[in-house]
Order: structure tokens, then sequence, then C-alpha cells
């Protein structure tokens, strides 16, 4: 099975991108969400969690995203702490939903997969990329934020530059139109690639 990472920064807009390559019927593995999940249904996750952020890190057995964000996002120690508890469980929930799958290839979404390095696990990486400008305004107005917080969690990334060095793929993700075609493109041109692998 073919693996192929997905990946950008805050407000790239990975997620259109991923939703374009699910209406190509390629199978998506969104790691955030997986990583929310596991936060909540993960006891030994849980448990490591409270020991790292304290008992506010939860409030009943939600994950407390505004309480955590400000810690992480401030404190790049945290933010590698919290990565450290949080993705070797991701990691292990990826390879059952691998197995499950039945396709060319597969995408996972992640937004850091240069910054955990575990690029180095996908045969493929394809960087989403966006005016930094068009980013801050994307993420103010999805999660109703201040833009010094965006910029935070900007800087908390590795530049879109060093990305686009190590991915196989770009999209520069400004009008939708041109971004579908783009992610279109990329599909054709993975699939000939696997078939090349194949008849050798």
């Amino acid at each position: 099975m073919i693996v192929v990472g997905l990946t950008g920064g805050i407000g790239a807009g990975k997620s259109t991108v991923a939703k374009f390559f699910s209406e190509l019927g390629i199978p998506i593995y969104v790691a955030d969400i997986e990583a929310k999940r596991l936060m909540r249904t993960s006891r030994t996750v849980k448990a490591k969690l409270i020991i790292e952020f304290g008992e506010e890190a939860f409030i009943g057995n939600e994950i407390n995203r505004s309480y955590l964000a400000e810690i992480i996002f401030n404190d790049t120690r945290k933010l590698a702490a919290i990565n450290a508890i949080v993705h070797p469980s991701v990691r292990n929930s990826f390879k059952r939903w691998i197995r499950k799958q039945n396709s060319p290839y597969v995408i996972q979404e992640n937004a850091i997969l240069f910054e955990n390095n575990t690029f180095y696990n996908f045969d493929y990486i394809i960087t989403v990329t966006a005016p930094i400008e068009e980013k801050i305004a994307r993420v103010i107005a999805r999660d109703n934020v201040k833009r010094s917080q965006v910029i935070a969690r900007i800087k908390n990334q590795i530049p879109d530059e060093e990305k686009i060095k190590k991915s196989n793929f770009v999209i520069e993700n400004i009008d939708l139109i041109s971004t579908k075609k783009s992610t279109q493109e990329i599909h054709k041109k993975i699939l000939e690639l696997i078939r090349t692998v194949s008849e050798k």
C-alpha cells in the first residue's frame, strides 16, 4: 500500500485538498481528528496528559482545547511533550486503519509531518501552501481567535520553504478551481508512479 502524507501550515487548506482527494475515491486519515479522539478515549493518553498539564487539561471527559492551546503554542517544550504523548498512539491507529483499506494509495492528513519528524514514513509528501496573510485571515475566521494567536501558532511550524524542499508535490491553495485541478493532476501522477513501480 502506497502511503501519502498531506501536510501544510495552519490555514493553508489541507482539509480542502483532502476533500478533493476523497472525491477521487482516495481514503483519507485525518491525524488531528484521531489525536483528539484518542485524547478523549485512551486511558493511557489521558493519564499522561493530566500528569503533564494538570487536571485542567480536561473538562469532564472533553479536552480543554483553549487551555492546552494557550500552553503549547507559547512553549515549544510543552508542544513537544504533547506530541510525544499523543503521536505514538496515532501512529498505531493509522497502521490499523491502513490494513482495512483497499485502494491504490491512502492519504494521511497531518499538519506536523515535518515537525514531528515522521515524514520519512511516507512514500510521497504533498505540501499545501498559501500566502501568509491568507492563512491568517482563514484561521481568524475559522477559529475566532486573535491575529497574535495565529502568528504564535505559525511560528511553531516549520516554514513552507523548508517543507517544499522535502516534498514530492506542492499545491498552492489560493482559489478552489485551481486547487481542485492541481489535486486531480497530482492524483494522476501518483497513479502513474504506482503503475511504473509495479511494472518493474
